[in-house]
């Protein structure tokens, strides 16, 4: 912002110098595309660029408008991604005074380094109480085709889900009255919520509406893989720019017996499509059927994606496994035969299966799954802490 400025005050000065006419014009072009009018003076303590981030059309590979890719898509038509509806729910997002104490944000426990997910089992909350649940990874959100979210699956949608951890004992302590009474009297959030909606009102619609926003914008279409589906003509194809182990790794994932690890995690976003019991012990905790009183959901659990799986552990919904290889062994030699196991997880004549793997088949596959690593998005600055 020094830049403009230094601009401003060259635009002043250089007018009334006829000889140094066409370089002002020429600074002045340079600057219109980060200024329209004198920014607020919270712009100097926020880091939100005058002119937004491209959050509406990322620019996806065409893969992404695959049929399957497009039908999974969750955004309601009432809420779509827009630059500054994103923009607001980015700052929302890294806000600390959105929970009672000051002290933790929605990205506490969903970090973008970490793949928007936490490296701990269980995530502290505003008064240092744990989570009953490891935080899921948000990358790839709006791919899941129900629109429901949490681990059981208790929101209807992410609207509904992005508005429960402020409200929630543990996590963020808050209401949403006393949210919005909060927002009402930081600077910075009228003008946001005006570029996002067209006025000032500051509402729990509109509250939920932008997180969402962001969260749907949490896309990831630049990693290793994504170069080489972007050069295939499918999946199954060899890909020119992984190694040998890496294509090796691909192909168990997609078609390793009568099991495969593609059965869950479907299209090329890797994102479940149901609720699953992945053979893991049974414990107290009994996932979507607790919310739905359906037994055939007992001990199920919202499958995410596996973009950035790599740089985010530990995993499962209870932070079981402390490493991909933990995961690796455990579809490959311990899946638990009980009643709630998913079909999928059973062979034709009704037996627990397994991958039953060889330790070159778990490097394989292992280094696959790290070409799911999206290290530009992990980087990328639309989606970091705009709190400098």
């Amino acid at each position: 912002m020094k830049h403009f400025f230094t601009s401003r005050k060259n635009f002043t000065v250089l007018a009334i110098t006829l000889v140094m006419v066409s370089i002002t014009v020429s600074n002045c072009k340079k600057d219109s595309q980060f200024i329209e009018d004198e920014p607020p003076s919270w712009y100097f303590d926020l880091a939100v660029p005058v002119i937004p981030y491209n959050y509406e059309n990322p620019g996806l590979p065409s893969f992404f408008y695959s049929r399957q890719i497009v039908f999974a898509d969750n955004t309601p038509a009432d809420n779509p991604t827009t630059n500054w509806g994103a923009t607001l729910g980015r700052v929302l997002f890294y806000d600390k005074r959105l929970s009672i104490n000051n002290t933790i944000s929605c990205s506490s426990c969903h970090q973008q380094e970490f793949g928007f997910s936490d490296t701990a089992r269980l995530s502290k909350g505003f008064n240092h109480g744990l989570t009953g649940r490891h935080s899921m990874g948000l990358v790839n959100a709006k791919y899941y085709s129900s629109g429901k979210f949490f681990w059981d699956e208790r929101a209807s949608s992410l609207e509904d889900q992005v508005l429960q951890p402020i409200q929630d004992a543990i996590e963020m302590g808050m209401t949403i009255d006393s949210v919005i009474s909060k927002l009402q009297k930081i600077d910075y959030y009228p003008d946001l919520f005006t570029k996002a909606f067209g006025d000032n009102q500051i509402d729990s619609v509109r509250l939920s509406k932008a997180l969402s926003q962001f969260v749907r914008s949490l896309v990831s279409y630049q990693s290793k893989f994504d170069v080489g589906r972007s050069r295939a003509d499918s999946f199954t194809q060899q890909f020119a720019n992984f190694t040998p182990s890496e294509n090796r790794g691909k192909t168990i994932f997609t078609s390793k017996g009568t099991l495969t690890c593609s059965g869950c995690h479907i299209t090329d976003v890797f994102i479940g499509d149901n609720p699953r019991n992945n053979g893991m012990n049974i414990a107290v905790d009994s996932g979507v059927g607790a919310v739905s009183n359906n037994p055939m959901d007992l001990f199920t659990f919202k499958t995410p994606s596996l973009k950035n799986i790599a740089v985010r552990p530990p995993y499962m919904h209870n932070g079981a496994f402390g490493s991909l290889e933990a995961v690796i062994n455990h579809y490959s030699d311990s899946i638990a035969d009980h009643a709630f196991l998913d079909p999928h997880f059973r062979t034709p004549n009704g037996q627990n299966n397994q991958f039953n793997l060889t330790a070159q088949e778990k490097t394989d596959l292992i280094n696959f799954l790290k070409t799911l690593t999206d290290e530009k998005m992990l980087k990328d600055k639309k989606f970091n802490d705009p709190f400098l």
